[in-house]
């Protein structure tokens, strides 16, 4: 039996822990007495309670996140319940805190606030020892990058075929966006490249192909990002799928080349433009970066809203550069809600972003995640948000409750019909000659929702047929031609979800064979 049990409450079963991996990684000659348990947030908190309590940990560790929290809360409340002399020790971003701590943090025996490789095993080594530390609230100094074990090795034969494997080649992020926790921390730390490298490549060996990078800025560093795509490129295979977060105004021509070489849909590129509004921007310490610079430029007001909106012309030109020369697949954000911003500001952002023909747009709805600066708005701006996770955003002085339900109503529909790829030839035809896209895409939205009585676990099919009645009836057009061209989507949809299951067999046979 483990005397320390970690345990790691993922969003969904396809995504894998890395911070908990890390902190295994790091415990020296504790790890062989301990164990990882990873679940997802759709078991229930007794099943998970009950595997944690037949094992007898005399430790047990959880991440907290603001997408775990509510059942990680859950399965504590029932642990402590039946076995109160477990020690309970909690970390993660949602107990960093102290002068925010969640209703948790009353439950845990000790706290570990930031990053906790270094400090864990020392408070697992006492408490085992009998010489438990007295302050419950332990602050973790940020470890050197380069003393630490990488925790790859740990990820599993399952891991490796059935889950997105998070790889971290840095922490930290030099830009100050108030609604980001990575703000906080301005300067950028990297591992060492070595040992990481030796990494992916026995990660590799052993028939990886999904791997995403959790750094904040991926080309920050252009002579390290391009470093790290010629690994890759030298290394491609069926199946082989990057995903790197990018900010879109530095894209110099060597990364330009290096992303033409790749192969259709082998990498994403998550690119956070958050508003089009470049006083919007200003207002939450989106900071602006010069073209050929990677060192932040403070700058007064007037120069730095200027400056935006010099930046928003290279992201576009960037993007439309992507889209029109490369396979690269563009995942980009925005986020309602930001401070200032009213329903027209962001619908004008949605179109304009739209133009610029990124495969994906999710829009995200603001969150008042727990230590970061966005909170300095809210008297002044209004902003009223959600108790419960994750926190959203309700209302504020130039968005109501009802706009705000609106757009998250929006944000779903949009998932569901665009992001999902299921409609290309049919979607489009929602906002076809229409002035805005916004516009006629919440219309269709406002449309669904009356019909369908809801937003989520809608059947492929019902969704399919009520998005033909309302392109017939609300649009006014052909109706067989309508229903031929989403029978067309509906169609490439199975044939390419069952050549992409048939391929990754196939890619593990091989593996398995080699």
């Amino acid at each position: 039996m483990p005397d320390i049990l970690l345990v790691a409450v993922n969003a969904k079963y396809i995504h894998s822990s890395i911070g908990q991996r890390s902190l295994l990684a790091n415990l020296g000659d504790l790890k062989f007495r301990s164990k990882l348990f990873e679940f997802d947030i759709r078991r229930h908190s007794s099943e998970i309670a009950e595997q944690i309590l037949k094992h007898h940990p005399k430790i047990l560790a959880f991440g907290v996140y603001v997408w775990n929290i509510e059942l990680v809360t859950e399965v504590v409340r029932l642990v402590k319940k039946i076995e109160p002399k477990i020690c309970l020790i909690l970390g993660g971003p949602e107990v960093s805190f102290p002068q925010d701590h969640p209703a948790v943090a009353a439950l845990a025996d000790y706290i570990l606030c930031g990053e906790s490789e270094a400090i864990f095993p020392q408070v697992c080594h006492l408490i085992l020892s009998g010489n438990a530390p007295e302050a419950k609230v332990i602050l973790a100094a940020p470890p050197l990058l380069d003393t630490l074990e990488l925790p790859y090795d740990l990820y599993t034969e399952d891991d490796i075929q059935n889950r997105i494997l998070y790889i971290e080649s840095s922490r930290g992020c030099p830009f100050g966006c108030e609604f980001c926790l990575s703000s906080l921390e301005k300067k950028i730390r990297f591992f060492n490249r070595k040992k990481l490298f030796l990494a992916l490549e026995s990660l590799l060996k052993r028939g990886a192909t999904q791997f995403k990078f959790t750094d904040r800025t991926f080309n920050i560093n252009i002579p390290y990002a391009c470093e790290l795509l010629e690994f890759f490129l030298k290394r491609l295979r069926p199946g082989l799928f990057l995903h790197f977060e990018m900010v879109p105004h530095l894209l110099p021509d060597e990364l330009k080349k290096l992303l033409t070489q790749f192969p259709p849909a082998s990498i994403q590129l998550e690119i956070g433009i958050q508003t089009l509004n470049s006083q919007v921007a200003h207002r939450i310490s989106r900071a602006h970066v010069a073209q050929s610079s990677t060192q932040v430029q403070p700058l007064d007001a007037n120069c730095s809203v200027a400056l935006k909106e010099k930046e928003i012309l290279i992201a576009e030109k960037n993007i439309r550069w992507i889209r029109e020369n490369t396979g690269v697949h563009i995942h980009a954000d925005l986020i309602a809600g930001l401070p200032g911003e009213n329903l027209e500001s962001f619908a004008h952002g949605f179109d304009t972003l739209l133009s610029w023909n990124p495969q994906e747009i999710q829009l995200g709805i603001l969150k008042r995640l727990r230590g970061a600066p966005i909170d300095r708005h809210t008297e002044k701006w209004g902003m009223v948000y959600s108790p419960l996770p994750p926190y959203e955003i309700l209302k504020s002085s130039h968005l109501t409750y009802e706009e705000l339900c609106d757009l998250k109503r929006f944000a779903r529909f949009w998932d569901l019909i665009q992001n999902s790829g299921r409609f290309i030839q049919s979607s489009p035809l929602i906002w076809q000659s229409q002035s805005s896209a916004f516009a006629a895409f919440m219309e269709c939205s406002r449309w669904l929702f009356k019909k369908l009585k809801k937003q989520s676990e809608i059947a492929l099919p019902r969704l399919a047929r009520m998005l033909e009645e309302f392109l017939v009836l609300v649009r006014g057009l052909d109706r067989d031609n309508v229903h031929r061209l989403i029978e067309s989507d509906l169609s490439h949809s199975s044939a390419k979800r069952k050549k992409s299951l048939h391929t990754s067999r196939q890619d593990r046979r091989i593996s398995n064979q080699n």
